[in-house]
């Protein structure tokens, strides 16, 4: 009895790998797809649902995620704020998770946008001194405007959706 239950619990170690994988890749592959729209992409919407659906398991696809970027764009300063800025959005998610307001999904998914520079900063602060890391930030607002409106109406339109489309998803995985 205890050989199958280890049996079970090995595979479904496997599985979990494997489409942590994969969501990892299709965040990946989804920003690849917009990359010809500035600062708008499909990536704050799915740390989100990762966050809410799949609970602290999701930060395994969301790192996968990461580990993708640094790979293909090679490392560099822009990489560490990803070490820990998609995990300030996954906590926040998180501690919202019940939230029923699309509205509010879409509010923070655009703050997260707009902040995304100034959450940012620190390392370039770290590299080179407030006053660097004060211009980048404002160099960079801009493209922060762009990625608020972006994030809020990705989340507006496809939050509710795509939850009941991965909790779906989720709910054949567990059987």
């Amino acid at each position: 009895m205890a050989g199958s239950t280890r049996s079970a619990d090995h595979r479904r170690a496997s599985w979990e790998a494997a489409l942590s994988g994969m969501l990892g890749a299709v965040i990946f592959a989804l920003k690849m797809a917009m990359a010809q729209l500035p600062n708008i992409e499909p990536v704050s919407l799915a740390v989100m649902l990762l966050a809410v659906c799949a609970g602290r398991r999701g930060l395994y696809a969301v790192y996968i995620y990461v580990l993708l970027e640094i790979a293909v764009w090679g490392p560099g300063l822009w990489s560490v704020p990803y070490l820990y800025i998609w995990l300030v959005l996954f906590a926040a998610a998180r501690a919202l998770r019940n939230m029923e307001s699309v509205l509010g999904w879409a509010a923070l998914s655009g703050c997260f946008g707009l902040l995304f520079g100034a959450l940012c900063a620190p390392v370039y602060w770290a590299v080179g001194g407030w006053q660097h890391a004060l211009s980048w930030w404002l160099g960079g607002i801009p493209m922060d405007l762009l990625h608020g409106a972006g994030n809020f109406t990705l989340a507006l339109a496809l939050f509710r959706p795509v939850k009941r489309s991965f909790t779906v998803l989720l709910d054949r995985f567990k059987r």
